[in-house]
C-alpha cells in the first residue's frame, strides 16, 4: 500500500511541513510513503474546467498520478484566521473523485498557539464532499508546534532534566497519539482498498448518477 502525505502551507520551510516529515518517518506498513508540499508548485486556482487542469506546464498531472495511487492519504494545514490553508482547499478542489472516493484520510491541523480546531471542523464539513475522501473518525492537532516534534521518531536528545519536564510529557504523549493515528490509517487503508475494488467490479447500477454528494 501507498501513502500520500500533503502538506498545505503557504510558506517554505513550514512547521506543517516540518509535521509531515516527521509523519513520513513515523508511518510504517506502507511499500512507498511520498509528500507533497504544494508551496513548491505553481498551481492554477481551479475554475472547474478540466482542461486547466491538463493545460501544459501544469505540475497537476504529477501530483493527481501520485493522488491516483495512493492507498490513504494525510492532509496537513496550519491554522490561519481559524481557517484551513486556501492551498490545501485548492488541492482538494482540483482533485478528481474517480482518484480519491473511499480513500481514507487523516486530516491534521497545526498551529503555534493553543487553537487548531477550527480547520478541521472546516475540513470535515465542506471539503470532502464530491472527491469523497474518507476522514478517519479521529485526528490530530499540533499544538504549539515550534516546540514538538523537532527530532526524528525514535531519537531523543534530552537531558535527564528536561526529561523531568511537563513539556517532555507532551512530547512522548503527543508521539503515542501519532503512532495511534497512523496505525488506525494504515488499518482503514486495508479496509477501504476492498471496497474500491468492489465498487469497481461490481458497480451499484446507474452508479455515475450519484458521483456528487448531497
Amino acid at each position: 500500500m501507498k501513502l500520500l502525505i500533503v502538506s498545505g502551507s503557504q510558506r517554505a520551510q513550514s512547521q506543517s511541513a516540518k509535521v509531515a516529515k516527521y509523519l513520513a518517518v513515523a508511518a510504517t506498513g506502507y511499500s512507498e510513503v511520498s509528500h507533497i508540499e504544494l508551496c513548491r508548485f505553481d498551481l492554477p486556482l481551479w475554475d472547474g474546467e478540466p482542461q486547466t487542469k491538463a493545460a501544459e506546464g501544469n505540475p497537476w498531472t504529477m501530483i493527481s498520478h501520485k493522488v491516483r495511487r495512493a492507498d490513504a492519504l494525510i492532509l496537513i494545514t496550519p491554522e490561519w484566521g481559524g481557517m484551513a490553508s486556501p492551498l490545501l482547499k485548492n488541492f482538494l478542489l482540483m482533485c478528481d473523485n474517480q482518484d480519491t472516493a473511499h480513500k481514507p484520510a487523516l486530516l491534521v491541523s497545526v498551529v503555534s498557539g493553543i487553537s487548531g480546531a477550527y480547520p478541521i471542523a472546516e475540513l470535515r464539513m465542506n471539503a470532502l464532499k464530491n472527491n469523497k475522501l474518507v476522514a478517519l473518525p479521529d485526528h490530530l492537532i499540533i499544538r504549539n508546534v515550534t516546540q514538538f516534534l523537532n527530532t526524528p521518531p525514535g531519537v531523543n536528545n534530552n537531558t535527564p532534566e528536561c526529561e523531568q519536564s511537563i513539556e517532555y510529557g507532551r512530547e512522548i504523549d503527543l508521539r503515542d497519539r501519532i503512532d495511534y493515528s497512523l496505525h488506525m490509517l494504515h488499518q482503514y487503508s486495508g479496509a477501504l482498498k476492498g471496497i474500491r475494488k468492489r465498487h469497481d467490479s461490481t458497480p451499484y447500477p446507474k452508479q455515475q448518477e450519484y458521483c456528487y454528494g448531497m
